[in-house]
């Protein structure tokens, strides 16, 4: 009976073309490979996780970026190595609206702050574009307010086209509060009070009905 029960279990899915790589990433972020990947479901999540780590400098910040993410429907998880290229850090995924950070590295509550304000401001910037609940994203900041440091490293390492959404993404990351009060805005419906959007996102949402002229 127990060979049975066995061979009708669904072998768990491996990414193709193996792990730490892109179609690694892929596989977890369509939840095809789910192993070992945990919904985050608040800070003591990370001080069982991680008991040697000191959480009390970032904890205030982290439950409230969480939480603002949870409110707008985006899901927070913990992530093995195998399912991240080489480097990555972190991933948002605007479809799924799921964010994913590399359990190797989140042990430094440094870096978990900085992963988590980056990807979640791509999230405010999903918010941003009309609704979490697409697929688009804007920039929120003008692209002038960028500190040139931040834009500076970011076109050393991602394409031209990607460069307004990951220089702010950049800045927000090493910027205190800057991400939670973004996130916070997108779940009290004020993202369009709160920063007032570029011409041509303002374009776009009226164009799309998210907001009149």
């Amino acid at each position: 009976m127990l060979a049975l029960i066995l061979s009708a279990t669904p072998a768990m899915a491996e990414p193709t073309k193996g792990y730490y790589s892109m179609d690694a990433l892929g596989c977890m972020i369509v939840r095809e490979c789910t192993d070992g990947v945990e919904e985050i479901w608040g800070v003591d999540f990370l001080k069982e996780r991680y008991p040697d780590s000191d959480w009390s400098l970032v904890e205030q910040e982290f439950a409230r970026i969480l939480n603002a993410l949870t409110e707008v429907g985006v899901n927070v998880y913990l992530a093995p190595a195998k399912y991240f290229p080489p480097g990555h850090r972190g991933v948002y995924h605007t479809v799924s609206n799921n964010f994913y950070l590399n359990d190797r590295f989140m042990h430094r509550p440094n870096v978990l702050m900085t992963v988590m304000r980056h990807e979640g401001w791509h999230a405010a910037q999903d918010c941003m574009a009309g609704s979490i609940k697409n697929s688009m994203i804007a920039i929120i900041k003008p692209e002038e307010e960028v500190p040139s440091v931040w834009r500076e490293i970011v076109e050393k390492t991602y394409p031209a086209s990607a460069v307004p959404w990951e220089a702010e993404a950049k800045w927000a990351g090493h910027t205190e509060g800057m991400t939670m009060g973004a996130l916070e805005a997108c779940s009290k419906g004020t993202m369009w009070e709160v920063y007032e959007p570029t011409p041509l996102t303002r374009k776009w949402l009226i164009e799309n009905d998210y907001i009149k002229e």
